[in-house]
């Protein structure tokens, strides 16, 4: 088996633990979502992402608008945009809405990492500086959300206990450790990310415009 074959057969394996966690598990408990959410986004997706780089399914490096800014900014877009209290509420009430929130998680990640790891060689020499960007600028837009639900003096979403892998949490706690999951899993990962890329950038050695002589 190929290390690109391994790799898809991991990152699908990751998708299908997060999603049997949240089917299994509290559908209330914002800590099993958050787990769910950061196996997709920074675990699966680079998995998936490094599998399908340079082939037939990668449909970013085919694009001019999905650029890594512009995949972080929809990586933003959705994230935040799904962690709106009223969001929340419906995708814990709806299994159609928790579905399609997934599904959303799945193609902002998978659109990113292909936007800073996918295309050919060339074209990923080309574009590694804006993957520097576009995964550091996650990174800080992961670690100011999981620091605001951490932080929050009261629970946003729900306000009675939840059951987190048997454990009792009230609506304020479970909502604290989500938001540590945020920020030790997520910020870490894309973050981890951008500096390899940028490691590998300064590793490059620098054109000589005269040539051999």
């Amino acid at each position: 088996m190929t290390v690109k074959r391994s790799c898809f057969v991991i990152g699908l394996l990751i998708v299908a633990l997060a999603w049997l966690l949240l089917a299994l598990g509290d559908k209330t408990s914002f800590s099993i979502h958050m787990i769910v959410h950061m196996a997709v986004v920074a675990a699966a997706a680079p998995f998936l992402a490094y599998a399908m780089a340079g082939g037939s399914f990668d449909f970013v490096s085919r694009s001019r608008v999905l650029t890594p800014v512009t995949a972080s900014m929809l990586e933003l877009v959705t994230v935040w945009g799904w962690h709106l209290p009223a969001a929340r509420e419906w995708a814990e009430a709806s299994m159609l809405a928790r579905v399609f929130e997934q599904a959303c998680f799945l193609a902002a990640g998978l659109i990113l990492w292909l936007a800073c790891l996918g295309g050919t060689n060339t074209e990923r020499d080309s574009k590694r500086l804006g993957g520097v960007l576009g995964l550091l600028f996650t990174s800080m837009h992961m670690t100011l959300l999981g620091a605001l639900l951490a932080l929050s003096p009261r629970p946003l979403y729900g306000a009675g206990e939840v059951t987190c892998f048997g454990i009792v949490l009230s609506a304020g706690q479970d909502q604290q450790i989500g938001g540590v999951i945020m920020l030790m899993v997520g910020a870490a990962v894309y973050l981890a990310g951008g500096v390899a890329l940028l490691g590998r950038t300064l590793r490059e050695p620098e054109p000589n415009p005269l040539g051999d002589r």
